[in-house]
């Protein structure tokens, strides 16, 4: 499967909340995405398709020299085939630049998302007690450091 990872647009704002809708049990509107898009201390990239399609999308948050990652999510059906990696690498590289490290929550039970975050560099560092409390899941803190000199 053949996409690229970009910036975000505002035109792809509706396939973002309806990604949103599809991954999440507590989605962003497309409001909040577009406001999103506006805020200075957010990056937001989109994993699109050869014809346009949004196959899915990240968001770090930056303060100072510490970045967060807000949200990753990826279309069940494009699942599977690089595309969350692709984007978390985007963000990777973009980050030894500029950040002293990047850290996540994940509810402890997504074993492919944590796999996939040991397999980039990411450590658990803590856990918050049932933090996804519809799901009854702990979150785990993950964080991989970008530069040792900060």
């Amino acid at each position: 499967m053949e996409y690229q990872i970009i910036p975000m647009t505002p035109a792809q704002l509706p396939q973002a909340a309806a990604l949103e809708r599809a991954c999440f049990s507590h989605p962003w509107t497309e409001q909040a995405l577009a406001e999103d898009l506006d805020n200075e201390l957010l990056t937001l990239l989109a994993a699109v398709g050869e014809d346009g399609t949004l196959l899915g999308y990240g968001e770090v948050r930056t303060v100072l020299d510490e970045g967060t990652l807000e949200r990753i999510a990826v279309a069940p059906q494009f699942r599977r085939h690089g595309a969350a990696e692709a984007l978390l690498r985007r963000f990777l590289d973009d980050g030894r630049e500029k950040l002293a490290f990047l850290t996540l929550e994940v509810r402890a039970g997504n074993v492919p998302a944590i796999g996939l975050y040991e397999k980039l560099g990411f450590e658990v560092v803590g856990r918050r007690r049932n933090y996804y409390r519809e799901e009854g899941e702990d979150a785990l803190l993950m964080t991989v450091v970008l530069r040792h000199d900060a």
